[in-house]
């Protein structure tokens, strides 16, 4: 089921971008083989597999891709692959032996997926780095923050994953299109660097157009503006407002009690300070609940910010079913949505599996026959 059911793609596991572009790959169908190491990556990170969620829906085989039995096996799989999935640093696969060339030699229709954070060449290729430095040399995180404050990094959803796992994800599905049409398979060199730049294509835009300054906190969308901002409320709790349009700002206003001619002209970027004091005193006044009774579901682009832990439960979210437990634990479910190839729902992180238990995540992959032979030649432990 889904709209990418009979679509195999192989994944050698790293962290971040990778996992999650073959979680989303998986969600929508594909047959996802996670090819993992004999020991798990170093991040510091002790924590009960079930809550790996970028692991979901997928087998797992640890293979030691430095033996020549290794890598054959992970290069027969390859044989059978629509796609594959690397995020190691420039050079690492092909010192393996399983670089592009390789693979695309035992299967010309191969789209060979590559994300790094710097690309696959250029000064910076082989330094080591995270979400937080691709954006910052991609002029993203620059863009966030207050007005005087330091720049605040969203997260790792910007490099990391929308960046790098959503334009891999694009540039997978791309690439089979194109060898289903061709042919021939290819390399998808996906760059956080490049995909976050591509992110800032409209704000490269506003700032052309003199819409936008480099300043942050100053402009309409990074809390420079009192009409699209949070603001806390008498429990501490916060809230958030966006009525860019006079319209809707207009509701707002009235559904705040406000006299319009108390209030100084809406894009009048010098009063933006005052008037953003002014609201703040104001929903300051009630409570996060009081102000979801007033303004929720009206045109005053109203909503309450939630935690991780309160988000599952919001009535909105739970009429559509935005969220799924899978073995206990509450997680986001598969989007995007689709009328027709609807996916089966997710199934939970699995651990790796050695010896002859591999066996059984390979079994998609292989005939009987190879299976055979795998287990009397011992080539798995």
């Amino acid at each position: 089921m889904g709209p990418l059911a009979g679509i195999k793609i192989v994944e050698f596991t790293g962290i971040g971008p990778g996992p999650m572009c073959a979680m989303l790959l998986a969600d929508l169908g594909a047959t996802v083989l996670r090819v993992d190491r004999p020991e798990p990556s170093d991040l510091g990170l002790q924590r009960d597999p079930r809550t790996d969620l970028l692991l979901r829906n997928r087998p797992a085989a640890a293979l030691d891709l430095k033996s020549p039995q290794g890598r054959e096996l992970a290069l027969r799989v390859v044989e059978r692959a629509d796609a594959l999935i690397e995020g190691f640093r420039p050079g690492v696969m092909e010192r393996l032996g399983l670089g592009p060339e390789e693979c695309l030699a035992r299967n010309p229709r191969l789209v060979y997926g590559r994300v790094t954070g710097w690309g696959q060449e250029g000064p910076l290729a082989h330094a080591a780095g995270h979400d937080i430095n691709y954006i910052s040399l991609a002029g993203a995180l620059h863009a966030f923050g207050r007005r005087g404050q330091p720049p605040t990094p969203p997260l790792n959803l910007i490099g990391d994953f929308a960046g790098g796992a959503l334009y891999l994800a694009l540039g997978i599905v791309c690439g089979i299109l194109d060898a289903k049409r061709s042919g021939q398979g290819q390399v998808v060199d996906a760059a956080m660097v490049d995909g976050a730049a591509s992110l800032m294509t409209a704000f490269h835009g506003l700032v052309a157009a003199g819409l936008a300054t480099h300043e942050r906190g100053t402009n309409h969308l990074d809390t420079g503006a009192h009409f699209y901002n949070v603001y806390e409320c008498a429990d501490g709790r916060w809230i958030s407002i966006a009525p860019i349009e006079g319209k809707f700002y207009a509701e707002l206003l009235r559904r705040l009690d406000i006299d319009p001619a108390t209030m100084p002209p809406q894009m009048d970027r010098a009063q933006w300070p005052d008037a953003q004091a002014r609201l703040a005193a104001l929903f300051k006044t009630r409570t996060r609940d009081e102000w979801c009774a007033l303004l929720e579901g009206t045109d005053a682009c109203f909503a309450p910010v939630l935690t991780t832990d309160e988000a599952p439960s919001h009535p909105h979210n739970v009429a559509r079913r935005t969220y799924v437990e899978i073995d206990e634990i509450t997680q986001p479910a598969p989007a995007p949505r689709f009328s027709r190839t609807v996916p089966n729902p997710p199934g939970p992180p699995e651990p790796p599996r050695r010896g002859e238990k591999a066996l059984a995540a390979l079994a998609q992959w292989l005939e009987p026959a190879e299976i055979a032979e795998l287990r009397a030649a011992g080539t798995l432990g």
